[in-house]
């Protein structure tokens, strides 16, 4: 075996596994090695400690040593395993972590805990993460239902921004020219604009524990979907109780730091209040998210789902809406909500504009799914 696999596998399995020292590391892998030691080896004398410099240092090293994600990941095993909760509570401390989303749900759970000099900077760590998913999300949600919401009128005098390509190009294909290998469009085709319909966006977020990282999208995407005009958007979010924290959507961190993660479920509540809401049910997307437990009463809740579909709204249930794979639901709500022909279905962030194109054009759910493979759960 080769000097380099060797050190890998003591970098593994560390010091424990090599008590004479046969595997001298030198070098980075000697610092990797250090590092690794203050947070995995349950056996250690010294580890991290508690005192500021020490755990400065420790992440300053993991950042030197390993690629951001790894750091992101040894941050949160840190929290968990070593009991480092209180370097959130440090604002030097907290200039040194790598922003991320498992980073801003630590941060917004222990936002009533954190002291008052730390609240500025564990906004400012939260406002990265929330300007991390804005730069991704933003432009493909606003083009998607933008798109959708332009597509109901065809309009000849197009602007470049609202020419419907498809169209222009197959009803031009008369028109190419072989020696150019181009075709030369007489006559634009363009989407028309309805902007006096106004379509209701009503996002019911489930804040309970398990729901944490789909807070943390469901606001950021929401904040997004409220700058579109064509759109109402609202946000609220839910344990036992019903938050309508719509009046925040200007600004995504003092959305996020509005929500209070943790807690029960009564969705029957939220679905409720989502009902006094409805302007033109016709008009209307109501998206719950959430693993469809039900702490309050069932009938309640699905008498009231079935009542929003009978009056003519959009109900989307998201089990989750994030990237972390396949989430655990309640299956026997989700075959209920089946049975009543309400979708429910794990999304992704990318996945989420168009299924909001999809919901606003008024294109079936289970037919769009279907088209993009998305398996709907009962």
């Amino acid at each position: 075996m080769d000097k380099e696999r060797i050190e890998r596998w003591r970098l593994i399995l560390g010091k424990q596994a090599d008590p004479e020292n046969g595997v001298p590391l030198k070098g980075d892998a000697r610092g990797m090695d250090k590092v690794l030691e203050a947070l995995y080896d349950s056996d250690r004398s010294g580890g991290l400690g508690s005192s500021s410099p020490n755990i400065n240092r420790w992440l300053g090293d993991i950042r030197t040593y390993f690629p951001t994600p790894v750091v992101q990941l040894m941050q949160r095993d840190a929290l968990h395993r070593l009991g480092l909760e209180r370097m959130l509570m440090e604002p030097e401390l907290l200039e040194t972590l790598e922003p991320d989303v498992e980073l801003a749900i630590t941060l917004l759970s222990l936002s009533k805990a954190i002291p008052d000099k730390t609240k500025s900077t564990a906004r400012m760590v939260v406002r990265k993460v929330a300007e991390q998913l804005e730069k991704r999300l933003e432009f493909p949600l606003k083009q998607a239902i933008r798109g959708s919401l332009n597509r109901a009128t065809r309009n000849p005098r197009p602007r470049l921004q609202e020419i419907n390509w498809n169209r222009t190009i197959l009803s031009n294909l008369k028109h190419y020219q072989p020696e150019y290998k181009t075709i030369i469009p007489e006559q634009l085709q363009g989407y028309g604009r309805k902007r006096h319909q106004l379509k209701e966006v009503i996002i019911l977020s489930d804040q309970s524990g398990s729901m944490a990282s789909s807070v943390v999208y469901a606001g950021i995407l929401s904040c997004i979907m409220a700058s579109i005009g064509s759109i109402r958007t609202h946000f609220v979010a839910f344990d036992t109780s019903v938050a309508d924290l719509s009046s925040y959507l200007q600004d995504p961190v003092d959305l996020l730091f509005a929500t209070q993660l943790g807690g029960g479920t009564d969705i029957a509540r939220a679905i409720a209040y989502a009902q006094q809401l409805i302007r033109q049910p016709r008009d209307t997307v109501i998206v719950l998210i959430s693993d469809l437990y039900e702490g309050g009463r069932e009938a309640d809740l699905l008498r009231r789902a079935a009542q929003l579909k009978s009056d003519g709204a959009t109900l989307v249930a998201l089990l989750a809406l994030n990237d972390q794979g396949a989430p655990a639901f309640s299956k026997g709500m989700a075959e209920k909500f089946a049975a009543l022909g309400i979708p429910s279905f794990a999304c992704t962030p990318e996945q989420f504009p168009p299924l909001m194109a999809a919901a606003l054009s008024g294109q079936p759910i289970p037919e769009w799914a279907a088209q993009k493979g998305i398996h709907l759960a009962g």
